[in-house]
């Protein structure tokens, strides 16, 4: 599984999504429908002005990072079993969004960690079910499928670094997918611009 997660978002970097576009604040944007659930995959592209070392340390999954810290749509992160040094299994817990409309959610994936050569960082997940992690009964459960990011070193340009990242979350519950659908392209304008803010303000 923890592999297979990798593998499938390493192809899914290789396409280029050109069925929508939009470009929000810097932010390219693109999106087609899911092969896995009834929504979207979305990639967002965008540079951020930080080392790949300081985008990663902002952005990775772990327990008491800096992801809380400014990312508003993580509310904790939990750790549930580390299977080796880059694989764990972890339980996210979401603010809510729309103004309310989409409560709280819980979402428990397998995160694996890939360095490459080049010096490119990649955090991919995917949801998963682990006997120590059961669904709670006051919090709707979510599912992410393929998705992460990668981080990318810009050749000559120590202090810049190209963040590619992958979106594709079903987040249970009643509301149509249309109305979910139709905030995710802000949503991940915020997140790019909110970790834009938080390289340059936040202490490791």
């Amino acid at each position: 599984m923890a592999s297979l997660n990798i593998v499938e978002l390493e192809q899914i970097s290789n396409e280029l999504i050109t069925e929508n576009s939009e470009f929000l604040q810097g932010v390219s944007i693109s999106w087609r429908p899911s092969e896995e659930f009834a929504g979207n995959l979305y990639r967002g592209e965008g540079i951020v002005p930080a080392s790949t070392q300081r985008v990663w340390d902002c952005i990775k999954p772990e327990v008491g990072g800096l992801r809380t810290k400014w990312d508003k749509t993580v509310k904790d992160f939990e750790l549930i079993e580390a299977v080796n040094d880059n694989v764990s299994i972890c339980r996210t817990t979401t603010s809510s969004a729309l103004m309310g409309a989409i409560s709280p959610r819980e979402f428990v994936d397998v995160v694996s960690i890939k360095r490459y050569e080049d010096g490119t960082v990649l955090s991919a997940g995917t949801n998963v079910e682990h006997p120590l992690c059961l669904p709670r009964p006051n919090i709707v459960r979510g599912f992410n499928y393929a998705c992460g990011c990668f981080c990318i070193p810009l050749p000559g340009e120590p202090d810049r670094t190209q963040l590619l990242g992958f979106f594709q979350s079903d987040v249970g519950g009643y509301l149509p997918q249309s109305v979910v659908e139709s905030f995710i392209p802000t949503t991940i304008t915020a997140f790019y611009s909110n970790l834009t803010k938080a390289v340059k303000s936040l202490k490791v």
